[in-house]
């Protein structure tokens, strides 16, 4: 093998090989930034603890108006599920199969499709360019 086709066949796999890495890091990259942790804190008042129990009675009051809504719902959803057990549904998104939220959109998906279609015509070139070659020597 010449000098010319080993530097050529190391830089084809290391296309290949960062063609591969190029998608996969930017699904790791994606991710969430973590929020602090820990916060300075200082020693509570009188007044604060009085805010503190303001905001649990009003906590209370909210949990009690959020029960309240919950039995509601769940009469709701009793309803909803006799009157769903009369009409069966047929299957797909109707039986409760919700689509995919990101199907094919984004840019990871971009560049690996742009990245498959360049690794595609380089190896049709390679190709190429090697049978061309093998006619003219012989």
């Amino acid at each position: 093998m010449s000098r010319h086709l080993r530097l050529r066949f190391a830089v084809l796999t290391a296309v290949m090989a960062g063609a591969m890495l190029v998608p996969a890091s930017a699904a790791v990259a994606s991710g969430p930034t973590p929020a602090p942790s820990a916060t300075a804190t200082k020693a509570p008042t009188a007044a604060d603890k009085a805010v503190d129990r303001k905001k649990a009675e009003d906590a209370k009051a909210e949990a009690a108006k959020k029960a309240k809504l919950a039995d509601f719902a769940k009469a709701r959803k009793a309803k909803a599920a006799a009157d769903a057990a009369q009409k069966a549904p047929r299957g797909g998104v109707a039986a409760g199969e919700a689509p995919v939220a990101n199907a094919g959109t984004g840019i990871t998906t971009l560049a690996g499709s742009a990245t498959g279609a360049l690794l595609l015509a380089g190896a049709g070139t390679f190709v190429l360019r090697r049978r061309s070659a093998e006619r003219r020597n012989g």
